[in-house]
């Protein structure tokens, strides 16, 4: 059973820009050869992730139902001015 985050280990940026993703973390999420990878990124926090291309409408719905719940929470939780 997966968690819901985990960390696999570390990868090392090779010389051209590569990145080799460990072979549990590449096992237990499905990724294979030829999978498209979304490399999203916060460069002032040099925050890097990368989502599974077929999977980002997937994520899109999700964090949109997130960001809902949280709209609603801050709105319960705000008074009216």
């Amino acid at each position: 059973m997966i968690r819901k985050s985990k960390c696999y280990g570390s990868a090392t940026l090779g010389e051209r820009g590569q990145v080799v993703i460990p072979a549990e973390a590449r096992q237990e999420l499905g990724l294979g050869p030829g999978d498209k990878l979304l490399v999203f990124g916060r460069r002032a926090q040099g925050i890097v992730l990368m989502v599974k291309a077929d999977h980002v409408a997937e994520l899109i719905t999700k964090t949109s139902e997130w960001l809902g719940q949280l709209k609603e929470s801050v709105e319960r939780e705000t008074p009216d001015e």
